[in-house]
């Protein structure tokens, strides 16, 4: 059989990492560092753990694109599962200064701070996504997420019942509320991924729930779709 950028991409799509790696090389090898070929290549590595080397082919990827928001951000999720904090600051800043109008982005670095303590420019980039998109449930939720752990419970209140309206999810009545605490747990949802320049595809690494979402209306409701079973713990 041979192995072509097909064959890749439906290993990885089937979640054969192994065998889509060795595909990938062989294109490289073959064919040079082509930037699709790099791009597959270091998600896969990063979803088999090596994030050494995919760092090497996302910084191989700015050598021949450098302003190439997807790959930049990519870059900065890699740099973050690195611990390189500080870079992957200044690469979640690049992204969103090449594309400001894209919610996206601002999702994508207020999940960043959520992770690294950083609640308040959290909270505040995800006012940023929903000002530009209204209708993302998963920007609601998650500003949600952090304005009950931060003890705003109306704040965090009106934010899950915009989130459940967008998405038609009616939460379960629990059993015992706790007013002080909030109604029960929910899981955040994950907005931000290594992305796929072309059709969009899962991919699940340190974060739980991977896939991309670009500004397209279409896209961000196939996206939501998906994540409803991921959001709130439903």
């Amino acid at each position: 059989m041979v192995k072509t950028l097909e064959t890749g991409i439906t290993y990885y799509k089937e979640g054969k990492f192994e065998e889509a790696l060795q595909v990938f090389d062989r294109l490289v090898n073959l064919e040079g560092p082509q930037a699709q070929y790099l791009h597959y290549r270091a998600r896969i590595q990063s979803r088999l753990g090596a994030l050494d080397q995919a760092i090497n082919d996302f910084d191989a990827l700015m050598e021949l694109e450098p302003y190439n928001t997807t790959f930049i951000s990519d870059r900065a999720v890699v740099l973050h599962l690195l611990k390189r904090n500080d870079e992957a600051m200044h690469a979640f800043d690049q992204a969103l200064n090449l594309d400001p109008k894209n919610p996206y982005r601002y999702s994508s670095r207020a999940y960043f701070k959520d992770r690294i303590g950083d609640f308040q420019g959290a909270i505040a980039d995800y006012e940023r996504a929903i000002a530009l998109d209204p209708e993302d449930a998963i920007a609601q939720n998650n500003k949600g997420m952090i304005e009950e752990k931060l003890g705003y419970l109306s704040a965090s209140k009106r934010s899950f019942s915009v989130a459940d309206e967008l998405t038609g999810h009616s939460p379960a009545k629990p059993t015992e509320p706790n007013l002080e605490n909030g109604t029960g747990p929910r899981a955040g949802s994950v907005p931000f991924q290594l992305e796929d320049s072309g059709k969009s595809n899962g991919l699940a690494h340190f974060f739980a729930t991977l896939k991309k979402i670009v500004t397209d209306k279409e896209t961000r409701n196939e996206f939501k779709t998906f994540i409803l079973t991921k959001i709130k713990g439903s």
